[in-house]
């Protein structure tokens, strides 16, 4: 008579450091996070407590297999055994040599009726490339298709020393002074246009300012900016002359409790 005996392999042994186990508590204790990583935390610190596989896959709802595999990850690579696997996913529609195309493409005029690019236009250009692609590309890139940018430099030839003391005034002020910056944009119109864009004849929309428009007028607009409470001022007045400064200034900037100061407009 012959009997066969199947023997088990023995249980993985998992010792835990203090701050191991401290770890492995707060991800047990966690209500919001995925439910997964609540089991797993949980099938380690019982495992840790000498319990059974098969009385740990009852006590957090897995096989005994999960339970084996689990233990001899993370016995063999601590908490990253812990981590999903990467999973294979799709094969990448669009490479690296997309993005060129797309950038290249930029730097061709836009197709006959067209100021600028847009996301569109690109996508019908390169023809195998969607739209959404195009604009992930210019996310990424950090480049805006309609944005317009200006700048002004001064003629100056003191402008590098004047700058210096603004800046110096705004680092180190006087003790108990009050500084104050003030800027002006005059010869600024009201005006409304009649349309911001134009019909082309082929039926297209092509975006731009008229040339016909109304006037409303023009009005003189002073502002205050409070930087450390973010409140702005504002005051209007029909002329713009020393006096209306002066007017708006000690009616919104300076509280009659503040010391009365000199202001000299350059």
């Amino acid at each position: 008579m012959c009997y066969s005996v199947h023997m088990r392999k023995p249980q993985t042994a998992i010792v835990l450091t203090p701050e191991e186990r401290m770890t492995l508590e707060e991800r047990a204790r966690i209500r919001t996070g995925p439910y997964r990583e609540v089991q797993r935390a949980r099938l380690i610190l019982l495992a840790a407590e000498g319990m059974t596989n098969t009385a740990i896959a009852q006590e957090v709802g897995l096989s005994r297999a999960m339970v084996v595999q689990w233990r001899q990850r993370f016995a063999q690579s601590r908490f990253e055994g812990l981590e999903d696997m990467p999973r294979p996913g799709a094969v990448p529609k669009y490479d690296r040599e997309t993005e060129r195309r797309i950038l290249k493409q930029l730097d061709v005029p836009p197709p006959t009726g067209y100021v600028t690019w847009t996301g569109r236009l690109v996508s019908q250009a390169l023809g195998d490339v969607s739209p959404h692609q195009v604009w992930r590309v210019l996310r990424r890139y950090g480049i805006h298709l309609k944005r317009r940018r200006s700048w002004c430099i001064s003629t100056d030839p003191q402008f590098a020393q004047k700058a210096a003391d603004i800046v110096a005034l705004y680092l180190d002020p006087p003790e108990n002074a009050l500084v104050l910056s003030v800027d002006e944009k005059p010869a600024i119109q009201a005006l409304e246009r009649a349309q911001g864009w134009l019909r082309l004849p082929n039926g297209k929309a092509l975006r731009g300012f008229g040339h016909e428009y109304k006037r409303h007028g023009t009005i003189t607009l002073f502002a205050a900016l409070e930087v450390a409470s973010g409140l702005v001022h504002t005051g209007h007045y029909r002329r713009r002359r020393r006096r209306e400064f002066l007017n708006f200034h000690e009616s919104h900037c300076c509280p009659v409790s503040w010391p009365r100061i000199a202001c000299h407009l350059g």
